[in-house]
């Protein structure tokens, strides 16, 4: 089972020999990031700051640096052990006779306990700042030498549509200003976004909250792409396997956050008010994303859990531990993607690109111009219509194998031919795309060409050894003294 705090979690990384605790002064400003990214870069293990700079709290950093931290995190030995749960639950088999519904019982009662529990007290709340709330306090990493300043980078951030009282958890990067204010960064197509203008047509102050640690689930629940009308918090009770227990705010108790936070920052934002300017800030693109403006966040409580540990994560060119968190939704939402697009056996978002940038797909090519209809329907799915760079390759490809879909990427691939164009959507912080969030995409069908795919010749066989003779081979290995 996934661990249910932050501080459990820090103690099985330890007994595990998956941490290492920093006794030596560091410095939050810069100092922290190059020590995380060359730890992060070798798989090396989460960081434990005991001694940060101007700071009374302990940092943790790398936390899921590694397919086995994360993992660890979701309570599972591998992804597809997840995958396979969500394949499950969006397309379950139906019982058919009396013995079967009765096997099918303990499933349905473990759905009726997913949805969050709402408690009345959290350790989250064993501390309560209020008029003394000093968000300077906490050791918010400044990460890169250009960024605008210091920045909440892991911190879940609680908003609710203020029309349906439906919950959204976002991971947001949080700018830090004075004692009591902060800019609140998330893109116009963010959950987060559409919740603050409905508050702006209404003409009402947004209450929202900031959590830093609690269930390991969460952080990651934070990051998926699961539709608006889907709560984060009852997707991360299906990975805890039980229901999170949430406590209202103390200063806006119309948001509940997880009870085993270690620190809740609480607060509002004022549609009304004129925007912030927020950033430069160095991102997972490996660019710094420029300043722009955004909604002012203003705090009226921080609460936190006894001697808390503050999380905190870089991002920056890759590998860096969000890509982890990226690689765990790329296999764990492969069902419902193929639930959208039945076409697709399997896909690989390649650490290059930076998640929008490029997808190596899997197909089981069946007519003419197949892959490109598959393109279109990637192009008009959630967050992967984003995707900048399709590759489709035929079903005996390994997509994870990157030299592989090169290589027939260069083989198959007649580049007037099979290679399209198309305009739309891109991701924001794509500084190639000649408008913000707008742009060209290229598709290219790397998959074998047959007829009524315009101007072809007789495709030759790809070589392969016969079947017979590979296990021969292996069979007398041991003998030819390799």
């Amino acid at each position: 089972m996934p661990a249910l705090d932050l501080q459990s979690f820090v103690a099985e990384l330890e007994q595990r020999g998956w941490l290492k605790r920093i006794t030596v002064e560091v410095d939050p400003e810069l100092e922290i990031t190059e020590i995380s990214d060359r730890v992060t870069k070798v798989g090396g293990p989460a960081l434990l700051f005991e001694n940060v700079k101007g700071h009374q709290m302990p940092l943790l950093i790398n936390t899921f640096g590694t397919k086995e931290r994360m993992c660890l995190a979701l309570g599972c030995d591998d992804f597809e052990e997840v995958a396979n749960r969500v394949q499950t639950l969006i397309a379950p088999e139906m019982p058919t006779t009396l013995m079967e519904k009765i096997k099918k019982l303990p499933e349905l009662a473990q759905l009726a306990n997913l949805p969050p529990k709402i408690v009345k007290h959290g350790v989250c709340q064993e501390v309560v700042h209020t008029d003394d709330a000093d968000i300077t306090k906490l050791p918010a990493l400044k990460c890169w030498p250009d960024d605008g300043g210091r920045f909440i980078t892991l911190g879940g951030v609680f908003t609710k549509d203020p029309e349906t009282g439906r919950r959204n958890i976002g991971m947001y990067r949080v700018q830090i200003f004075e004692p009591k204010l902060t800019a609140m960064h998330w893109h116009m197509h963010h959950d987060g976004a559409r919740h603050f203008r409905k508050y702006k047509d209404r003409g009402e102050n947004m209450p929202l909250a900031i959590t830093l640690g609690g269930p390991m689930v969460m952080p990651y629940a934070a990051t998926c792409p699961l539709p608006p009308s889907v709560d984060e918090a009852l997707f991360a009770g299906f990975l805890n396997g039980g229901a999170i227990e949430l406590v209202p705010c103390v200063t806006q108790p119309t948001i509940e956050v997880p009870a085993t936070a270690e620190i809740v920052i609480e607060g509002y934002i004022d549609p009304s008010e004129d925007m912030i300017r927020e950033g430069p800030f160095g991102d997972h693109t490996g660019f710094y994303s420029p300043a722009d403006e955004y909604p002012r966040f203003h705090v009226t409580a921080i609460t936190h859990r006894n001697n808390p540990i503050y999380p905190a994560t870089i991002v920056g060119k890759p590998p860096q531990e969000d890509y982890w968190l990226g690689k765990a939704t790329e296999r764990i939402f492969l069902p419902l993607l193929r639930t959208a697009i039945p076409d697709i056996i399997d896909y690989n978002l390649p650490m290059f690109g930076c998640f929008h940038n490029c997808v190596f797909v899997k197909i089981r090519k069946e007519y003419p111009y197949h892959a490109r209809q598959v393109m279109s329907a990637i192009w008009g799915t959630g967050q992967m219509a984003l995707t900048k760079i399709i590759v489709v390759v035929d079903e005996h490809v390994d997509v994870h194998n990157e030299d592989e879909v090169h290589f027939h990427l260069c083989a198959n691939v007649d580049p007037k031919r099979d290679i399209t164009f198309a305009d739309g959507p891109l991701d924001i912080l794509d500084h190639a795309a000649p408008s913000s969030g707008a742009g060209s995409k290229m598709g290219i069908d790397a998959t074998r060409k047959i007829e009524g795919e315009g101007t072809i010749r007789d495709w030759p066989e790809e070589i392969e050894m016969s079947a017979e003779m590979k296990e021969l081979v292996t069979r007398r290995w041991e003998q030819y003294g390799l």
